[in-house]
């Protein structure tokens, strides 16, 4: 990280949104191609609910930036390998690997996967001094909190981040965030982990090898005795020789959670809420919003992923219906119209149902750019396909 962030995600310091949401643009149509134009924009973090389409939209933000010129490294979190079957790599690991054939005009694209626990590794590797670290490493206790703990992901996500930033390789980093319901926990991680590392628990267990015996007095025994009768003797010996191990990281761990929460609201730092036209899907993008906006994250808009097009909207859905009864019975040709007209008033119906929910959001929250994605016949597999996601993102549709 930085180390000059003075925001503690304790106290959630207020910050002014440069874009989108609160203190910013207007609502209206959402301008990809000026995000990624904008040099300054250093980090899009792409959050939503599960199953909406982010690490597809993470992937050609990132590629369409990289052929405008920028250099530029996707860091998803999402455990499918989607992201990198549609790069062409045949692994995606913890190691930023670069995509071919994806740099035009002097850009170029590096993509990942987060691997938590090497993460976990890294820091404290990186932290620790050699002989500290491998006691660490090899401790059982630390060997499930970097693998399981709840948070784990989310933290190391966001210190994954940091590390990516602090290299200045890249002039652009695009976050796909966790397929999870609670897709933001990423911005309450940091400060849950932290604060477990150094709270009250924490300091009870180091009790031992801080103090004189005298000052520990039975209570500590006292509590040593239910612990070890709910997690058993050795659980308890491998934790207090983690946790006394693990205390000179501690204060890292905090200031690193800090410098996180203030990158994320640093005017160089872009959010995107990806939704897909569904009622579930739309709450969470509202609550995403509000969410955002309650912690001054700087909000760039809401992407909404596989919209259905009306089509032909000449014939509405009441007609098309209507003219499908009468030639259901008909001729084997007048049936096949039939099939059609059926499919097209289901269409219609599916189209205006959309546009109601994204014009309730809308209204709900006037002030938040949107693009509509139009829904692919197929899935995306490759960069063409990440290529027509981006345009489609930006408003395009591409020729031949």
């Amino acid at each position: 990280m930085t180390g000059k962030a003075q925001t503690s995600p304790s106290t959630r310091k207020a910050r002014t949104s440069p874009r989108g949401g609160t203190g910013a643009a207007a609502g209206g149509a959402l301008d990809v191609d000026a995000l990624l134009d904008d040099r300054t924009t250093q980090i899009v973090v792409c959050c939503g609910s599960g199953g909406v389409g982010k690490t597809t939209t993470a992937a050609a933000i990132a590629l369409r930036a990289a052929e405008k010129g920028r250099t530029v490294c996707v860091l998803t979190i999402d455990p499918a390998r989607r992201l990198a079957q549609s790069m062409g790599l045949t692994e995606l690991d913890n190691t930023p690997r670069p995509v071919k054939g994806a740099a035009l005009d002097g850009g170029s694209l590096d993509a990942m996967m987060l691997d938590m626990k090497r993460t976990f590794d890294e820091v404290v590797e990186q932290h620790a001094t050699p002989e500290k670290a491998a006691q660490i490493l090899a401790n059982p206790f630390y060997v499930a909190l970097s693998s399981s703990f709840a948070g784990t992901q989310e933290y190391m996500a966001m210190e994954k981040l940091g590390q990516l930033h602090a290299t200045k390789t890249w002039d652009l980093i695009v976050v796909d965030t966790p397929p999870s319901r609670s897709a933001l926990d990423f911005l309450d991680a940091p400060d849950r982990l932290s604060s477990m590392l150094d709270g009250r628990f924490i300091r009870l267990m180091l009790a031992p090898a801080r103090g004189p015996a005298r000052l520990i007095g039975a209570g500590f025994g006292i509590v040593t005795s239910a612990l070890n009768k709910i997690l058993g003797a050795q659980v308890l010996t491998d934790m207090q020789t983690f946790i006394a191990a693990f205390d000179t990281l501690f204060g890292g761990f905090r200031q690193r959670a800090e410098g996180t929460y203030a990158l994320l609201q640093a005017e160089g730092t872009a959010f995107l809420v990806v939704a897909a036209p569904e009622p579930a899907a739309m709450r969470e993008a509202s609550y995403f919003v509000e969410r955002l906006a309650g912690e001054h994250m700087p909000l760039a808009g809401l992407v909404v992923n596989r919209v259905h097009d009306g089509g032909a909207d000449t014939i509405d859905a009441v007609d098309a219906e209507s003219a499908a009864h009468k030639l259901a019975d008909g001729t084997a040709g007048d049936r096949a119209t039939s099939e059609l007209l059926t499919i097209h008033a289901d269409r219609m119906r599916v189209a205006a149902r959309e546009l109601r929910l994204k014009k309730r959001f809308s209204a709900a929250h006037p002030g938040v750019p949107t693009v509509s994605v139009a829904a692919l016949a197929g899935d995306v597999h490759d960069l063409d396909g990440l290529r027509l996601i981006g345009d489609l993102l930006a408003g395009q549709t591409r020729k031949g």
